[in-house]
């Protein structure tokens, strides 16, 4: 991760890391290791989105590493980088495009809100920048919004589009698309879905019927389905994760709005919990701004320990 993403990431994630700085540096100002003081840290954690799971395997850590040691604050946020770094490793995977399936399928999902659409126009742009071709689907059809917002990124993005009339049969307009990116040599194909979670039998089956209908083309697809989490919704992502592996095969998770929250500490728990890659993260507007997910560098940057990014990309 470039050194200019790492500043960005941590002014991005200020106001977690300041919820839990201060939490720290008041329960271990002169202070030893001891039960109450571990009582007191599961507590912050808890308090700070990371869930109870997360929290009673950190202070285990601690129990046997440093009990009854005098700690400082400054130790204390490095040791507890150094453990939440150890839960996010195995998540911290980059999306890897196989070439060898042409289009190669992203099916997008999420509740609206998320940041989904926002996000595949954001990967659209990063995929054109690194040479490939991408093309993206307004899967969306019922939300006009969602398809002005794709148009916005294609044009800015020079990416080509796939729209239809308003209400269109989403599945269709998926089929059709990828008939045209493997006519006109797309290599990646970005579908965007409906996310209204109000009728969840409705939008179960309408995914599912798109996962069908892709499949008639290109039985192996889609090749990636990835699920767009708000981190301002704390713990409630956890929720949406569960719900909507019931719908679909999920492969892997894009958090977004991190810089947004108070309640960064949730992918933590994504990664505790559901065990399912952590490809990206948000932490502003422009498509810059949503990197690949690096272990040391979230673990250091929300827990205000002192980071060491590595010499400048």
């Amino acid at each position: 991760m470039a050194l200019g993403f790492f500043s960005r990431l941590k002014a991005g994630l200020t106001r977690s890391t300041t919820k839990l700085t201060t939490g720290i540096t008041d329960t271990f100002t002169k202070r030893k290791l001891d039960d109450f003081a571990l009582e007191e840290l599961e507590e912050l954690l808890i308090g700070a989105d990371l869930g109870p799971t997360v929290a009673a395997k950190v202070i285990r850590a601690f129990r046997r590493a440093r009990f009854g040691q005098d700690v400082t604050p400054p130790e204390i946020r490095a040791a507890l980088a150094d453990e939440i770094a150890k839960i996010l490793a195995p998540v911290a995977q980059p999306l890897t495009i196989d070439e060898s399936r042409k289009p190669f399928v992203i099916l997008m999902v999420g509740v609206n809100g998320t940041g989904k659409t926002t996000t595949i126009g954001k990967l659209a742009q990063s995929y054109a920048d690194a040479g490939h071709k991408p093309m993206m689907v307004a899967g969306d059809t019922f939300r006009a919004a969602a398809v002005e917002q794709l148009q916005i990124w294609a044009e800015r993005a020079r990416v080509p589009i796939v729209t239809g009339p308003q209400d269109a049969d989403p599945a269709g307009l998926a089929f059709d698309a990828m008939v045209r990116a493997s006519r006109e040599g797309a290599d990646i194909l970005l579908i965007d879905t409906a996310g209204r979670l109000h009728n969840k039998a409705a939008l179960m089956e309408e995914l599912r019927k798109i996962i069908r209908v892709i499949r008639k083309r290109d039985d192996t697809a889609p090749h990636a389905i990835l699920l767009t989490l708000d981190a301002t919704t704390g713990q409630n992502a956890l929720t949406q994760v569960k719900t909507f592996k019931e719908m679909v095969d999920l492969t892997g998770l894009i958090v977004t709005k991190l810089d947004g929250s108070a309640r960064a500490g949730v992918v933590v728990a994504l990664a505790e919990s559901s065990a399912l890659p952590i490809h990206a993260i948000g932490v502003g507007e422009q498509a810059a701004d949503l990197r690949p997910f690096s272990a040391t560098d979230f673990a250091r940057a929300l827990t205000g320990a002192d980071a060491d990014p590595g010499p400048p990309a």
